[in-house]
């Protein structure tokens, strides 16, 4: 069995695959005091750029966890998440409401995904 770490610290991984499934850790905005909006894509942004660093893309995203810190974000975050998001390749998803490790952060995700860089057909 073999498992490969990214970024590993004392506490964490960024990176976990594992029989071709890659498994983020949580993702948060670069700049925890912009609105829900700018948090989200920059957010997704980091998905893009692990899932790149682990051999896969958001297309291959078989699962996401959307953490909010408030409920009434829902849409304004949708709205980011469906135009990031490849039309026909929506994964399984769970929204919840959450108290973020950092009260400023307003929204984390994380995901897991099947590695491959194929291009869609």
């Amino acid at each position: 069995m073999i498992i490969t770490r990214h970024d590993v610290s004392e506490r964490m991984s960024s990176i976990v695959i594992h029989n071709d499934t890659v498994y983020l850790c949580g993702q948060v905005a670069n700049d925890k005091y912009a609105d829900i909006n700018t948090q989200t894509a920059s957010m997704l942004e980091q998905v893009d750029r692990l899932l790149a660093q682990a051999g896969s893309r958001r297309d291959h995203i078989l699962s996401a966890t959307i953490y909010l810190k408030d409920m009434t974000d829902y849409d304004a975050m949708n709205l980011v998440w469906d135009s990031w998001l490849p039309v026909g390749h929506a994964p399984a998803r769970a929204c919840v409401q959450a108290a973020i490790a950092e009260p400023e952060y307003l929204v984390e995700i994380s995901v897991i995904a099947a590695v491959g860089n194929e291009l869609l057909p």
